[in-house]
């Protein structure tokens, strides 16, 4: 078999405070081949938007990657890239929607121009060049009236717009790895419809790895080939997207699944998951969702569950799973 395309080891991201290091993510590991879909699941807090900058090397001060991470991207460590190869590889090889449209884009300059940027800054073209280029690509991504849009700036588009445009910046140079966080918060319903089709549409087009960041399991349902389940910022379960959304193994991959709301639901009450995320650093020594877990037993607060396998691509981190709740 060919090697994934992204592969990631031991990923940890710590907080420095003082002379302690409290850790952000943990522990994690995946994969990403070719043309792939992976969805990066769980609430706001886990440590998903930490692991997608952890890879794109934009952490802020005072966090960082610990000595033992692992990012192999095509082979190489990204870990051990000086600073000069990271820009190379950022936007070329390697792009991110960020979280936000409205604070992504700079408000004092047109949207053609920050968009052509990304290609000049990689290649050596003319500004027409760039500029048909973006508006073929502004057209692509279902902008009406690209050629005109190209010098409109942020305020003057909608929030769906804004997105459109950041997908189009990140697409530009055609990355081999496309990383995706919350592409779809803060829009409508029905504009979400047409982002997540135009991504599955550019996908297909172009054939780039996705990292999907989201916390909506129906974005998952839509667009993801497997999942990774992420909470207190380790894994809990991962596997394809039927494996997950199908036979669910993890109490907490179970608790998103029953807060869906359903159509069939009665008297307007949702299934929440009680509590919250625990703070980096505050949450059990064991498992991380022991304080907010139904099948919650001795073992699980102070001992780190292994990692149990169900088949070949569904894997869940769980004391229940193991040996069941003792009495």
């Amino acid at each position: 078999m060919s090697r994934p395309l992204l592969q990631i080891e031991n990923l940890g991201v710590t907080l420095i405070q003082g002379e302690d290091a409290v850790f952000i993510v943990e522990d994690v590991a995946f994969d990403i081949s070719e043309g792939e879909v992976l969805a990066l699941v769980g609430e706001s807090g886990c440590g998903k938007s930490m692991t997608a900058l952890a890879i794109m090397r934009l952490l802020p001060k005072p966090l960082g990657v610990t000595p033992a991470s692992r990012i192999m991207f095509d082979g190489r460590d990204l870990c051990g890239s000086t600073v000069p190869e990271m820009r190379r590889v950022r936007g070329a090889e390697i792009s991110m929607i960020f979280q936000e449209p409205m604070t992504s884009l700079n408000p004092v300059r047109t949207v053609g121009e920050q968009v052509s940027e990304a290609i000049r800054l990689h290649e050596r073209v003319s500004s027409a060049q760039a500029k048909a280029r973006v508006i073929d690509l502004f057209e692509k991504a279902g902008i009406p009236d690209p050629a005109q849009r190209f010098s409109a700036y942020p305020h003057q588009m909608s929030g769906g717009l804004k997105q459109r445009v950041m997908i189009a910046m990140a697409l530009v140079m055609k990355p081999r790895l496309l990383i995706a966080d919350e592409p779809t918060t803060a829009l409508d319903v029905t504009v979400q419809a047409q982002i997540l089709e135009l991504l599955r549409d550019l996908q297909s087009e172009f054939g780039t790895a996705i990292l999907l960041i989201t916390h909506d399991l129906g974005v998952v349902n839509e667009l993801a080939d497997r999942v990774c389940v992420m909470y207190g910022g380790r894994l809990v379960e991962q596997g394809t997207r039927y494996e997950l959304l199908a036979t669910p193994r993890h109490p907490y991959t179970q608790g998103l699944l029953r807060s869906i709301p359903r159509a069939d639901q009665r008297g307007g009450e949702l299934n929440e998951i009680a509590g919250v995320v625990p703070a980096p650093g505050q949450g059990p020594m064991g498992c991380r969702f022991a304080t907010r877990c139904p099948a919650v037993f001795a073992p699980c607060r102070d001992q780190r569950p292994r990692g149990i396998t169900f088949s070949a691509t569904q894997r869940a981190w769980c004391h229940a799973l193991e040996e069941g709740p003792r009495e």
